[in-house]
């Protein structure tokens, strides 16, 4: 049994983005992107996120964006695992079902521009966001588990059934704030800088309990015949009083029939022990003792006491080393809770470049790695593993972004965009970061047609290629290549106010893990993980 399987589990859980972007952070910050994700060069509002040197093309005055987003997803892993078939009607293959959901993920954007200036400000879930939840847990949880019933039977004590109660949950929010200053170089170019504070706020619930067994062996308690599932702990530990004695008992008698040797009696048969001064009690005391030490019942009506002593001193500490394991299988297979959060917090410089020529706008932005830790604030941690008050590396990589914005003619205009995260140089718990070849990649598309004064149409599309490898790809944190659509449109409502509505999902592209040694348990096994997301978003625009 491994102590790390629910600590790590709960912490990786809600490390990875719940919406678009890369492992660690949200592009999605407004509805509008869901209708069109290609808003890399654009001048509209949504800028203060997107491209804060394009906001020079508002109007002056103010400018304000209110948005929320409802976030659902499923996380599936499907897995194959010969011993899980002994808990799930003889299949070999189990699914384990995740949910995380974020009805309310609200931001808003705000600018002031002015002739050659502009200022602005916003606020988002910049990382992660919602809960995730796995009622039943995950296969790391349950593999070492499920090796219960081999290795028991494997060790004489016949098992053919397990059971086990496992939840985890995981909430993870980064909140972003950003402050932008845009100047209009000149008639073509601007520029912006800005900067993002970054605060984590993560909690983690979860517990694993309840863990039962089949154990065959009345020898450690009238409870153990096979025929009920009773408690492991209390199996170990019973197991563990019973081959102590046995190992007091085998010491004890191994030097009480030192006298016996001594005196010339050590070729008697033990069987006719009371010649040598032996009691019918103490001869069958003796028997039971070479029985548990594996001799067979005719090979105790053969032996005589000199052997049998050999024999009992052989056994003791073989049956005290046995003690020391159940005793360790024990405390692995009690009752464990953890209820921690982590907080912390980053600053992301971001610098923005913008060209104007014609129909035609260019867009640059590049928001450099923000270096940040985050302390745990345990209350419960039956594990032992995660200690009130340390830090764990939680660095924010840098993006690169790059757009296009051609306007077609007054009513249709289309849009591109690339994004590249360095997420091979921000430094992840356990060093996770060396498991990725360079970071993820996104391509975007969009456009957006207006039907009339009042409505406006729009579509996109965006295709990630993640950068990790098999060895980052865990049941706990894994990143799948995906393609995303979203579509929908905008009401002007008034000359100054705007309605936005949208809808955006994620088609994600399964992967398979293989394992010879699944989970630590030496045995092989097969994960296949897949994912999917579905958002929708409301948002307004009011000019002032």
């Amino acid at each position: 049994m491994t102590k790390k399987f629910l600590i790590i589990t709960l912490l990786s859980l809600a490390a990875g983005s719940a919406f678009a972007g890369g492992l660690l952070t949200n592009t999605n910050q407004s509805a509008h992107f869901l209708r069109n994700p290609a808003l890399d060069a654009s001048t509209e509002i949504d800028a203060v996120y997107t491209n804060p040197a394009g906001l020079i093309f508002l109007t002056n005055g103010f400018h304000l964006s209110l948005s929320n987003q409802s976030v659902y997803q499923t996380r599936t892993i499907t897995s194959t695992f010969a011993p899980f078939a002994v808990n799930n009607d003889g299949d070999q293959t189990k699914i384990f079902k995740g949910t995380a959901s974020a009805p309310l993920v609200p931001s808003f954007q705000f600018a002031y521009k002015k002739d050659r200036y502009a200022i602005s400000a916003g606020f988002a879930i910049s990382g992660g966001g919602g809960k995730a939840v796995f009622n039943k847990g995950l296969p790391s949880f349950e593999a070492p588990i499920s090796m219960l019933p081999l290795s028991l039977s494997s060790k004489g004590v016949p098992t053919s059934k397990y059971t086990v109660d496992s939840y985890m949950e995981g909430k993870q929010f980064i909140f972003g704030v950003q402050l932008n200053g845009t100047y209009k170089i000149n008639d073509a170019l601007s520029a912006a800088l800005g900067m993002r504070l970054n605060i984590v706020s993560n909690a983690y619930v979860g517990h694993l309990k309840n863990i039962m067994i089949n154990p065959n062996q009345p020898a450690f308690g009238p409870l153990y015949t096979g025929s009920a599932m009773v408690s492991a702990p209390k199996f170990f530990t019973d197991a563990a009083t019973a081959l102590s004695g046995w190992s007091a008992g085998a010491t004890s008698y191994a030097a009480g029939l030192q006298p016996i040797v001594t005196g010339g009696g050590g070729t008697v048969l033990l069987a006719n022990g009371t010649s040598a001064g032996l009691t019918t009690t103490q001869i069958a005391q003796i028997q039971g003792l070479l029985g548990a030490a594996g001799l067979t019942q005719a090979q105790i009506a053969a032996v005589n006491i000199q052997t049998a002593q050999g024999t009992l001193a052989a056994a003791a500490p073989v049956f005290a080393g046995k003690a020391a394991a159940m005793t360790t299988n024990a405390g692995s297979t009690a009752d464990k809770q953890l209820d921690c959060t982590q907080t912390g917090w980053g600053v992301t410089p971001i610098l923005s470049l913008n060209y104007h020529v014609a129909g035609l706008n260019l867009a640059a932005k590049y928001e450099f790695k923000s270096t940040l830790n985050v302390q745990n604030n345990t209350v419960i941690d039956d594990t032992g593993l995660y200690a009130d008050g340390v830090n764990t590396p939680h660095d924010i990589p840098a993006l690169l972004t790059l757009g296009a914005e051609y306007q077609l003619c007054d009513k249709w205009k289309v849009s591109g965009g690339y994004h590249h995260f360095f997420d091979s140089d921000a430094k992840m718990a356990n060093n996770k970061q060396q498991y990725i070849n360079g970071g993820v990649s996104e391509y975007l598309l969009g456009s957006e047609y207006q039907l009339n004064d009042i409505f406006l149409i729009s579509a996109g599309g965006q295709i990630t290629r993640t950068g990790v490898t098999d060895a980052y790809q865990t049941d706990m944190s894994y990143s799948l290549n995906s393609y995303s659509i979203g579509f929908g449109g905008a009401i002007r409502i008034t000359p100054d106010l705007r309605l936005n509505l949208s809808y955006f999902f994620t088609n994600y592209d399964k992967w398979t893990k293989a394992s010879t040694n699944y989970n630590g348990t030496t045995l092989a096994g097969t994960d296949v993980y897949n994912r999917t997301n579905k958002v929708f978003g409301i948002g307004l625009e009011y000019k002032f």
